[in-house]
């Protein structure tokens, strides 16, 4: 995508396309030679921020198709939030004015595997910081089953809404942006053999915007 300052919508138009060409095996890779290299050397104008799980398989600039100077991508396991992912994606849209926050999520997920099981009884990892990110994790797994979900797929979609609405109510700043309409935030779920991201849950976008992503 062009350098500079797209809404939000021609962000998000940018990312279905570029996740498009993926799922249907004509990516472009653009943005990836050396002229670009150099171009980026003085400073980066990514047009948007990026939270994903940190899983493997989910490369931000891959799945959409995207290059060097792109996406600013902040990724920690089961996409949790801690006061440096807020900071990073604060920095992200107040500083390098990126108007659309994207919360990707993915099914088979690890970090809610373990969660779902801890309920269960399974029980949690004794020490370490991998407790932290299972307890970060299971008040969404909590919440979809007060609603009745059970489905990986349906509780993998509550945990994605649960970080959007966590972001929000954490940063004033996020959401006085959204607020006043220069961002917005949207939680996609991402489909590890298709190859897909559906729209799962949207703050700031015009409904015309995400007519053409499927809504979970």
């Amino acid at each position: 995508m062009a350098t500079g300052s797209p809404s939000p919508a021609q962000a998000f138009d940018a990312l279905l396309a570029g996740n498009r060409r993926f799922v249907a095996g004509h990516p472009r890779h653009p943005n990836q030679d050396a002229a670009r290299r150099a171009q980026l050397a003085p400073g980066q104008t990514p047009f948007a921020v990026l939270l994903g799980c940190s899983d493997s398989r989910l490369a931000a600039e891959i799945i959409f198709d995207q290059g060097l100077g792109d996406l600013f991508v902040v990724r920690t396991a089961g996409h949790v939030l801690g006061p440096e992912v807020i900071g990073s994606i604060e920095y992200a849209t107040t500083v390098l004015d990126c108007s659309l926050v994207v919360v990707l999520g993915h099914d088979s997920c690890g970090a809610v595997a373990a969660a779902r099981s801890a309920l269960d009884g399974g029980g949690v990892p004794a020490s370490g910081y991998v407790r932290d990110v299972v307890e970060r994790v299971t008040p969404s797994v909590l919440a979809a089953r007060a609603a009745g979900l059970e489905a990986e797929s349906d509780v993998i979609d509550e945990h994605i809404r649960h970080t959007v609405d966590l972001l929000l109510d954490r940063s004033r700043v996020l959401s006085d942006q959204i607020g006043s309409g220069q961002a917005a935030v949207v939680g996609l779920g991402y489909q590890l053999a298709e190859g897909n991201a559906r729209l799962v849950t949207t703050q700031g976008l015009p409904a015309s915007s995400t007519e053409s992503a499927v809504v979970g």
